[in-house]
């Protein structure tokens, strides 16, 4: 039977374009703003697209934070997509205006360090060894980033970029998983990264 994944949507986030990359994959896939829905899914994705401020107040409106917290806290897989990975950390630093995130992953997201800001366009990621997320992928794998703000370091097992300086692309623990890239619009390396989740479900 499929895996039963929800698709957060608290206002933020490219909703369909996830929805079909995840149901592609194999997943029975809805997109709802329901948080006993969120609750009760195999796995959660969190999309976000935009400033972390704005996905923040989005998140903070639904009174998402504390059942993405709770999944977290009981062993239930979540995904992070984006600024859905950037709202997990402690905070983010945008203008300098100072938005207290999550708090589900140690860190802070601010600007890149880099020539050209945002960040767009595809670039490989190197993997740490173990990684689920990465597992089959070689290392010229490329995903396909558009940000211009992340974080450099994190706990877990992290998955780094290099634009401008090192920042990082994913990290895994034991039920959180995120990207800062975006799977859904990276072709087969972003459907196998979502099969290599799934199997986690």
């Amino acid at each position: 039977m499929a895996k039963k994944v929800v698709i957060l949507d608290y206002g933020s986030g490219n909703l369909r374009s996830a929805e079909r990359a995840v149901a592609r994959v194999g997943a029975d896939v809805e997109v709802t703003a329901d948080l006993g829905k969120a609750a009760r899914a195999d796995g959660l994705v969190v999309p976000g697209v935009g400033a972390f401020a704005a996905c923040m107040a989005g998140v903070d409106e639904l009174g998402a934070g504390p059942a993405i917290a709770e999944r977290v806290r009981a062993g239930a897989p979540v995904l992070g997509i984006c600024v859905g990975m950037q709202i997990m950390f402690d905070l983010g630093e945008e203008h300098g205006v100072v938005t207290k995130g999550l708090g589900l992953a140690p860190g802070s997201v601010t600007r890149l360090h880099a020539p050209v800001v945002p960040h767009m366009g595809w670039n490989t990621v190197a993997w740490p060894s173990g990684s689920v997320l990465g597992a089959g992928l070689p290392d010229d794998t490329r995903f396909y980033f558009v940000h211009s703000y992340a974080a450099t370091t994190t706990a877990g097992q992290v998955a780094t970029t290099v634009h401008g300086a090192p920042f990082v692309a994913a990290f895994e623990t034991d039920v959180l998983r995120a990207t800062q890239f975006h799977p859904e619009k990276s072709g087969d390396a972003g459907a196998t990264l979502l099969r290599n989740w799934l199997g986690t479900l």
